[in-house]
């Protein structure tokens, strides 16, 4: 490639993920010439104010029609402005998280790479949502994934973090092998790692030994990315992480690893497996024809995340499988595709952001105010006679999770429920499932509510000082509830900013 065809591209479209990169760049080279007595805090709202940046420079774009640059490796339309603007605000709130975060067990030190660490791994998730070649994704997926495996490993003196970092390290290596060896095959089909290309040839394929291949690598292609979402039965890494993990890590991988994944898997299946062909006549697509076997991953994950969730003490493993409950509701709605899915797992994530980052704030302020070591949830207990804001505003986030009505959580479950009914022949069993799981996590949702409400704390010494985590918290308190009561808000700004979703659906 001459300069002249690299200067003529429209390197525009990449302007948030400049941003994000030349601030990871500075904070980098910052940390390195900066002397060692200065607090690394203000290199956090550096990095914090560079997320509100390319916010701003995301929502600029958003009157662009759909584009590519790089030869179609790089392709910003609605799909990625949608799941971009997911990353970045949750990302901004995670940010804040870190900040505030009062390193222990060794940390101190590294607090820097925290900031820049947290900006690469969000780097390498906005890559993702913008794929159009398997190299694009896979390099995306490997800058998100390698940060993250840093990042839970940061307290080096703490045992639990060193494991949580190790048992991550081995499950995601396991997961990056089978991604690859899945995308080799959709290579070897096609001959082609763009995925707009693939998705065209898998359409018109004839050769039934290459649909079958084709096949195959959708199979290995969905093991895989479990790994990354968390889905049984390739869950096993998620409670030892989260729990080992310092909190702000623990609330980044349950939202933007999260969100990352789910926009990947969408990516991937609306481009190359919906419209490919399993027979001679093409009357049945590969997704179409595997549409059971992801209805029982669905279902065995939001039956065993929220059996498990049941037997937990420590709040973090318990959002830990709470979490996986929630990949489980995530991944019916991809089962039962339609018109509206994309619009529905958008909106669960838009809820998602503001009852899991408040849930983790009120956490890690708890925890860091009565220095606690361990996240019980007797750390719960008499939390209403203490700091009543706090108390209200984490029954506010446990009602969300649980789906109760007024909660954006509420509608977010609905628009799933619903979207299982929307085909010709619903998904009523797969709603069945979802309807009793949801019920049955009422009782270790609630459990928190006994103790914010009805329990003694042992030991109250002292009030509570404000800090920028309850804003965090209020911001998102206030969210949970306004977009549970006018959920139009938020699908109102869907349909006005991201219309060629649909299109590209047809």
């Amino acid at each position: 490639m001459d300069m002249e065809t690299l200067l003529s591209m429209n390197w525009n479209l990449m302007i948030p993920e400049f941003i994000i990169l030349g601030a990871a760049i500075i904070l980098s080279i910052l940390d390195l010439c900066m002397p060692k007595q200065f607090g690394r805090k203000v290199l956090g709202w550096f990095a914090f104010g560079s997320i509100g940046l390319a916010i701003i420079s995301l929502i600029g774009l958003f009157p662009l029609e759909a584009g590519s640059i790089l030869y179609d490796t790089f392709r910003l339309d609605a799909f990625a402005k949608a799941f971009k603007l997911i990353l970045l605000i949750g990302s901004a709130f995670v940010m804040v998280l870190a900040v505030v975060h009062k390193p222990r067990a060794g940390m101190q030190p590294y607090q820097a790479e925290f900031y820049y660490l947290l900006l690469t791994a969000l780097l390498g998730a906005m890559i993702m949502t913008s794929s159009g070649d398997l190299i694009t994704l896979f390099v995306g997926l490997e800058l998100l994934s390698v940060s993250s495996y840093i990042l839970a490993g940061m307290q080096k003196n703490n045992r639990k973090s060193a494991e949580a970092s190790m048992k991550y390290v081995v499950n995601g290596g396991i997961s990056t092998a089978i991604i690859l060896f899945a995308l080799s095959y959709m290579y070897g089909v096609s001959g082609t790692t763009n995925i707009f290309e693939i998705g065209t040839i898998f359409a018109t394929q004839e050769n039934s030994q290459l649909q079958y291949i084709a096949g195959l690598s959708f199979f290995i292609f969905v093991i895989g990315i479990s790994f990354k979402l968390a889905t049984v039965p390739f869950h096993m890494w998620a409670p030892d992480v989260y729990e080992g993990s310092p909190t702000p890590v623990t609330a980044f991988l349950s939202i933007v690893s999260k969100a990352a994944g789910f926009a990947l898997l969408l990516r991937i299946v609306v481009t190359v497996f919906l419209t490919a062909t399993m027979d001679d006549i093409g009357f049945l697509s590969i997704f179409t024809a595997n549409q059971n076997y992801l209805a029982v991953l669905a279902s065995i994950t939001m039956i065993a995340g929220n059996l498990i969730a049941l037997r937990q003490k420590n709040l973090k493993r318990m959002l830990a499988y709470s979490s996986i409950a929630h990949a489980g509701y995530l991944l019916a709605a991809v089962t039962a595709f339609g018109e509206y899915t994309i619009e529905s797992i958008w909106y669960y994530f838009a809820a998602y952001i503001l009852m899991m980052t408040g849930a983790f704030a009120v956490i890690q302020f708890i925890a860091e105010d009565r220095k606690i070591g361990d996240e019980d949830q007797y750390m719960m207990a008499g939390l209403y006679k203490k700091s009543p804001f706090l108390a209200v505003s984490m029954c506010i986030f446990i009602l969300s999770m649980a789906g109760i009505p007024g909660t954006a959580g509420f509608i977010a479950k609905l628009n799933i429920f619903m979207n299982l009914f929307a085909k010709e022949q619903g998904h009523y069993i797969l709603a069945a499932i979802m309807l009793v799981t949801t019920v049955i996590s009422y009782i270790y949702y609630f459990n928190i509510i006994v103790h914010l409400f009805m329990r003694t704390e042992e030991e109250t010494k002292g009030k509570m000082k404000i800090s920028v985590i309850h804003y965090v918290i209020g911001i998102c308190a206030v969210g949970s509830i306004l977009f549970g009561l006018f959920p139009h808000y938020l699908l109102d700004f869907f349909h006005q900013n991201f219309t060629d979703i649909y299109q590209m659906l047809k």
